[in-house]
């Protein structure tokens, strides 16, 4: 059990684990358990710590195939900055090791936002606390969980930009 899953059992909310066997060599954590578990990356949701205006840490939890847009989570925030947190300082606060870190059963309640693209899933996956292990649990859930708020956190491109960009 990892603090995250003690957390979620504690809240008696339903959640589901997933377990698979992280390989050291992967690129991206998040990519990587979306291809293990055979899910959609849309559905698979990786946690980043941010810094605002170089005083307090937030977390942003988001698809793994996007990347965060600091102006965006800073304007969440209501911050005027945001820039990634130092790896020491991420360890710290969470309490867990990069790559392995969940929005739940973090050692120091962080400010939280979810990507606004959650709200449309009926479940998402988390890290469960440690590499190789998510969990699965509603969008509406997690936010509750950890005090967060939906948020806009990426700038997308649109439909047809992504289709030409595949060809």
């Amino acid at each position: 059990m990892t603090p995250a899953i003690n957390f979620a059992e504690k809240a008696k909310i339903k959640y589901t684990i997933h377990e698979y066997s992280h390989d050291a060599t992967a690129e991206s954590y998040g990519l990587e358990a979306a291809e293990k578990l055979g899910l959609e990356p849309h559905r698979v949701f990786k946690t980043l710590v941010v810094t605002l205006d170089g005083k307090s840490l937030a977390v942003a939890v988001l698809p793994v195939g996007l990347q965060l847009n600091m102006k965006l989570i800073a304007k969440a925030a209501g911050a005027k900055k945001a820039a990634m947190a130092d790896k020491d300082d991420v360890m710290r606060s969470s309490g867990y090791v990069l790559g392995g870190v969940s929005p739940l059963g973090q050692k120091k309640r962080l400010p939280t936002y979810l990507h606004n693209s959650a709200k449309a899933l009926e479940t998402i996956f988390v890290s469960a606390g440690r590499r190789g292990l998510e969990i699965e649990l509603a969008p509406g859930d997690l936010v509750s969980l950890t005090r967060g708020q939906f948020a806009e956190l990426c700038v997308t491109t649109s439909t047809a930009e992504q289709s030409d960009a595949q060809l």
